[in-house]
């Protein structure tokens, strides 16, 4: 079991936790990978006491089959910071990319230098080009401005494969690409935790593999720290340029020791020369009127940010005095900070405070503001330390990827490089063209709002027409009935009331989801993609293609879709009780009892089998948790969003390897770590649901103690000790039968195996269900019976009816009963008699 806890803490790390191991003053952090490369260079640099190796060292692979190696005079770049990086470069002209084999999985920075000079007959101030690893595009469109000063770009990246690839490609006729110098650097996992404050008040979930780019890293008050005086290696610039003096402050510089304190920040998160210098309010006296003190920064108004607040109490006299107020964009970010309070009274102890920017003034300009707490009594002041401004939605554009094979010698990496490379100049080329063709057609205007970016599908052809709900009849009438999926954007339009907010049920990563009200007076739920959304056509099509086919009373069902005016918008029946999670905490619905818990989880695992064995591949949800199990009025439950869902392996496959997708504190351990996704990824995201439902907390919830964060660690101890019923929700607690949570704990801890061959089938999980219900509806009477041993012994053909979600169409006509509102008990011994067994 070492093992299992190993990965467990893995995940916790990368979910939410933010457990810092506090080391000396001296201590330094190691990172697994190293990479420092000078592109285009044939010897290596030296720069701030690290080197830099040539790119044809070997230290990375690199396929470019037409690239230069272009050098200047050293002369011409003496004055730089690093000013060796930028003595050479590597030039492409088509596609082309570096290879880093790695050695450890997480988080990674990646930077990238950039100087454009002139060489022969390339001048790379005019050079247009894209940079994107697999998974993310860094730079789209990119041209570096042609000035005396070099260009830097930071990216923080959660890295889960075994090789990044950073590929760059040319974009246009008769342009290049270019490279200085590369850095991929390991960093603690726990450098960015999970979760952030937003302004809402709320949380942000998420930021554990969340791509990052830094925009700015600021030593508030302090002098510039280079890469050589920090652990990572980063730069922190001085605020003078950003600060706006409409107060008066003054700089402190603390020449005492730091009190770094366990679960707070450490080295790693800021060097010492951060944390004990600080700008501060100037007060003259307590009765003067005080302003706060900002700073502003020039940033992209369509992205969201993640901001980091550095602080550290270097000027306060006694514990519990300095209160001050926190503002971005002039809204309250935290209202009479204390920071004793987060560090028990002691003073000149480091701490950092994330807060998570949607989107930043339309103006593009993002202010920081301190300034004194209301509090009467209370002496007007205020300090920050640093600061840093990261950008979250960076990926733009289509990634592209010229990969070498596993362990490719340089040669062959080069024969690979150009057969791609002229197969991609071609693609770029056709691309081009097809793109200056749209641009000068005509648009229709939507008056209703903007067109967005998204592409249509223009006709979505894999559609299947099968039979259609009273409610899909309704909506295409005049539209060619049977014939289309399609629902006109105006119809949509009216029934949201022009998608008005108060219509808003639900928000997800695709967008929000609206309460429509059709014309004949039926409900639905209208799911519209969000602009800024990480998710996009894939999802879009993805849920489409699989939900068209699929009509089972456990799933929910697509009644249509539309992407007219460039929107990405999907239909679905209207699930009247909402989602499950909200029935479990979070709300103040009344709760479900136990019996309704069950009967809730036993749907949901009916409507995850038929996924798993009513075709003849498997499809795999991917994205299994309470908040996507849906009750209708009855408190029926439907499994929903179906975006990140995959087909499963081929017969002669085992698996399905994939990047990880999924929601934190769900995630299989085993294809968090392998990326090997099969149906028993399900079966653990199932299981945590199933604690969920026993627990009605979080699967994560920082605010707890440390070792109830994570919900399956913390139920598991429990389970594993027999005592299940000490952490059973208090407001059922009273009505679960032991033998029903004994088989209930059991059928969980099956479920969350280690290894996906140790778990159950979702058939089995249903069955076992099934036998708790019936334990706690029996009594005592049943409570010897080993459910799993009873499975077991079916015969195949039982197995197969008794674990279905509903019986076969073919079982029916045979048998005249109808399977459908019976348990799957009743309906095998039904089956059995029916056919004399």
């Amino acid at each position: 079991m070492d093992s299992r806890r190993t990965v467990n803490l893995t995940l916790l790390l990368a979910l939410s936790v933010a457990v810092c191991i506090v080391g000396t003053c001296n201590a330094d952090f190691t990172p697994a990978d190293n990479y420092l490369i000078n592109c285009g260079s044939t010897v290596d640099a030296n720069v701030d006491q690290r080197v830099f190796q040539a790119d044809n060292s070997g230290a990375a692979i690199l396929t470019s089959p037409q690239s230069t190696a272009a050098t200047i005079s050293p002369n011409l770049v003496s004055g730089f910071d690093s000013a060796m990086l930028y003595q050479s470069a590597r030039i492409f002209d088509v596609p082309s990319s570096y290879a880093f084999k790695l050695k450890s999985r997480g988080r990674h920075f990646v930077r990238l230098h950039f100087f454009p000079f002139k060489y022969q007959t390339y001048d790379l101030s005019t050079a247009n080009f894209k940079v994107s690893t697999e998974d993310v595009v860094l730079l789209n469109n990119f041209t570096a401005p042609s000035s005396s000063s070099p260009v830097f770009r930071e990216y923080s990246l959660n890295i889960t494969r075994e090789m990044l690839i950073l590929t760059f490609v040319p974009l246009g006729n008769n342009t290049q690409a270019f490279i200085n110098a590369i850095e991929v650097i390991s960093v603690p996992d726990d450098l960015i935790t999970d979760s952030a404050q937003t302004l809402n008040p709320g949380q942000y979930l998420g930021l554990s593999v969340q791509p990052l780019q830094t925009f700015y890293r600021i030593n508030v008050g302090g002098q510039k720290v280079t890469p050589g005086n920090d652990t990572l290696w980063r730069t922190w610039a001085t605020d003078q340029s950003f600060f706006l003096n409409s107060t008066a402050t003054k700089l402190v510089n603390f020449p005492g020791k730091l009190n770094y304190q366990d679960g707070l920040a450490t080295q790693e998160d800021a060097p010492d020369s951060v944390y004990n210098t600080a700008r501060q309010l100037l007060v003259q006296n307590n009765t003067s009127t005080v302003s706060n003190m900002t700073w502003q920064f020039d940033v992209d108004s369509r992205s969201s940010y993640l901001i980091r607040f550095h602080f550290c109490d270097i000027v306060g006299l006694a514990a519990y005095e300095l209160l001050f107020d926190v503002y971005v964009d002039s809204l309250s970010a935290s209202k009479d900070l204390d920071l004793s309070t987060k560090s028990f009274g002691t003073l000149a102890v480091p701490f950092y405070m994330d807060i998570v920017l949607p989107s930043s003034d339309p103006s593009g300009k993002l202010s920081i503001s301190i300034g004194p707490s209301s509090i009467k009594n209370i002496a007007p002041d205020g300090i920050l330390n640093g600061l840093e401004i990261m950008k979250m939605n960076i990926s733009t554009g289509s990634v592209f990827v010229v990969a070498p094979p596993p362990g490719a010698k340089s040669h062959l990496a080069v024969i690979l490089g150009s057969v791609l490379g002229g197969v991609a100049a071609v693609i770029i080329g056709i691309v081009l063209c097809i793109c200056c063709r749209r641009k000068k057609k005509p648009r229709t205007p939507l008056t209703s709002r903007p067109s967005s970016s998204w592409t249509p599908l223009n006709g979505l052809s894999f559609l299947t027409t099968g039979s259609r709900t009273t409610s899909r009849t309704t909506l295409t009438s005049g539209t060619g009935g049977d014939t289309s999926y399609r629902i006109p954007f105006v119809m949509l339009q009216d029934a949201t009331n022009h998608f008005d907010e108060q219509m808003v049920i639900g928000v997800g990563g695709f967008g929000k989801v609206y309460k429509a009200v059709m014309q004949d007076g039926s409900k639905l739920a209208v799911k519209r993609g969000n602009q800024k959304s990480h998710q996009g056509l894939r999802e879009f099509r993805t849920e489409i293609e699989l939900l068209s086919g699929l009509r089972h009373r456990h799933l929910v069902s697509l009644i249509g879709y539309c992407d007219e005016h460039n929107e990405m918008i999907l239909v679905y029946e209207y699930m009247e009780k909402g989602t499950l999670k909200s029935h479990l905490y979070g709300s103040d619905m009344p709760p479900l009892s136990w019996k309704k818990r069950l009967e809730i989880c036993i749907g949901a695992a009916r409507g995850l089998h038929y996924l798993h064995t009513g075709f003849a591949k498997s499809i795999i949800h991917r994205d299994v948790k309470s908040a996507n199990i849906l009750l209708d009025e009855s408190l029926l439950a439907k499994v929903s969003d179906f975006g990140l869902s995959k087909v499963g392996p081929e017969f002669d496959q085992t698996h399905v390897s994939t990047a990880v997708k999924g929601s934190f504190g769900y995630l299989d351990p085993e294809y968090f770590r392998r990326q090997k996704l099969t149906d028993k990824s399900d079966v653990y995201s199932f299981g945590v649901v199933l604690l969920e439902v026993i627990c009605a907390r979080p699967v994560i919830d920082p605010t707890l103690p440390r070792d109830m964060i994570n919900l399956e660690e913390w139920a598991m101890k429990w389970q594993k000790r027999g005592e299940l019923d000490q952490i059973v929700d208090q407001r059922i607690a009273g009505t679960v039968r032991p033998e029903a949570l004994r088989k209930f704990g059991e059928t969980v801890e099956k479920c969350l195996a280690e290894y996906g061959v140790e778990r159950p089938t979702m058939g089995d999980v249903l069955w076992n269900l099934e036998f708790v219900l019936q334990l706690q509806e029996a009594g005592p009477d049943m409570s010897n019976i080993d459910s799993m041993n009873q499975i077991s012994e079916l015969p195949s053909n039982a197995k197969r009816v008794v674990s279905s979600l509903e019986l076969s169409t073919a079982d029916e006509s045979r048998t005249g009963i109808d399977y459908s509102d019976m348990s799957t008990s009743n309906a095998f011994s039904q089956l059995i008699n029916a056919e004399g067994r």
